[in-house]
């Protein structure tokens, strides 16, 4: 029996978050970052696609 394969991506802050707004902040702590050129592997789903896409400019994404 083989395992369903999960699709994950890869997240890093890039950009720092002095100067952003508070729901900038919210959203990059929702995706579990948690300082500059830290990353994250993620479950590619459809609210994380969303949160992605909102703070583009402030990140790297892989995979």
């Amino acid at each position: 029996m083989a395992k369903d394969k999960v699709a994950t991506v890869k997240v890093t802050l890039i950009k720092s978050l002095i100067g952003r707004t508070a729901s900038q902040r919210a959203t990059v702590i929702g995706l579990g970052l948690k300082k500059l050129h830290h990353s994250v592997e993620l479950t590619d789903t459809p609210e994380v696609r969303g949160m992605i896409n909102a703070i583009n400019y402030l990140l790297k994404v892989e995979g």
